[in-house]
């Protein structure tokens, strides 16, 4: 099952099932939205026990693709989890899996304009499989993980590489810029996903193919970075869960490559869909 939403920032979302043709259908029905708030295996059940083509064909003409989730309360991410991309920063394989938070004013829709402040200078791209939590899981086993999984996600974790790296702190600090979370288009149940540990991904900017990857080179896997995350603290409905990203990001090109102003950045995963943003200064955003 693949689920999306439709509506501006400001308005109420059309909440949809896209269904075996990809015509996004109307849920709203059976649930006023996909969100922390409403976001269980129940309602997942309840969803997928429903014939899309039952549903009206949602009104979607002119509307803005959003997140297929509403706003989580958490946004984590893994850091330095593919093994060559490692290797291009120079920086050994992690012994456990590095933490950290992007602030959730970061989540946007797939194909939201990227926002570049005068203050940027190194602002880079990450195309990252993302994880979005079914039902709370605290202290829980890799064999357990996958029952507190609702689904995947299509994520671009945008950084500003001199904030991130030469500001002094935590990483935080470059990856929490409005919109530097483009999330979607669409969350895809676990069922839609048959080996998520095997799932070709890909960024081009202005065309130009970036990044080319592969989640089965991740170091920690979708089970271990759940369940090692429980152990820290309470993953609830609707967090996203960032899981690293393959080589191929600007901070490792020779010399490095950096986004400005114009730039279009396009990026997919197998099965979980693509993107599409552009790079606008700050105050043109749509």
């Amino acid at each position: 099952m693949k689920l999306s939403r439709y509506g501006d920032r400001t308005s109420s979302k059309i909440p949809c099932i896209i269904d075996a043709d990809g015509v996004a259908r109307d849920a709203s029905s059976i649930v006023e939205d996909f969100g922390p708030r409403t976001l269980s295996p129940e309602l997942l059940d309840r969803l997928a026990a429903v014939d899309p083509k039952s549903l009206p064909v949602a009104d979607i003409e002119g509307k803005r693709l959003a997140p297929p989730v509403a706003q989580p309360f958490n946004i984590w991410c893994v850091g330095l989890n593919y093994s060559d991309h490692a290797a291009e920063a120079g920086l050994p394989v992690p012994e456990e899996p590095i933490l950290f938070n992007k602030s959730t004013v970061t989540y946007c829709g797939p194909n939201d304009d990227l926002l570049k402040s005068p203050q940027m200078t190194k602002l880079d791209w990450e195309v990252e499989l993302g994880i979005i939590i079914g039902k709370p899981a605290l202290n829980i086993s890799k064999d357990e993980a996958m029952d507190h999984v609702a689904g995947f996600v299509l994520v671009n974790d945008v950084s500003e590489r001199a904030w991130q790296m030469e500001r002094s702190g935590q990483w935080v600090k470059g990856k929490s810029f409005p919109n530097f979370c483009p999330t979607g288009p669409f969350m895809a149940t676990k069922d839609e996903v048959a080996d998520v540990q095997s799932l070709g991904m890909w960024l081009d900017v202005n065309g130009k193919r970036m990044q080319t990857g592969n989640t089965d080179t991740m170091i920690f896997d979708v089970k271990t970075i759940v369940s090692y995350m429980s152990e820290f603290t309470r993953l609830e409905p609707g967090d996203l869960i960032c899981t690293g990203t393959p080589p191929g990001v600007g901070a490792g090109m020779k010399p490095p490559v950096w986004l400005n102003e114009g730039d279009e950045v396009r990026l997919g995963i197998d099965g979980l869909g693509e993107q599409k943003q552009t790079v606008v200064a700050l105050g043109g955003t749509k």
